[in-house]
């Protein structure tokens, strides 16, 4: 279940909620027992290293510029 970032605009508490995802723009209050509170946007961390696929050696067609080599010479 994914967890939710909130901020209480009363006493200005950061919080976060386990809910799932339908219920993620309702409502939360804060554990003081605040009810104005507000959402925050969180930026997911991802972990890792990825690379991409090494172009094919070779004239095996396509790829290249905007038109894939069709009218570059």
């Amino acid at each position: 279940m994914p967890r939710y970032e909130y901020r209480c605009r009363t006493c200005g508490d950061t919080f976060e909620l386990s809910r799932p995802m339908a219920e993620s723009s309702a409502p939360a209050d804060c554990p003081a027992g605040h009810d104005d509170t507000v959402k925050l946007l969180s930026a997911v961390a991802v972990g890792g290293t990825t690379t991409a696929p090494a172009p094919k050696a070779g004239g095996g067609g396509g790829g290249g510029g905007c038109c894939g080599g069709g009218c570059c010479g």
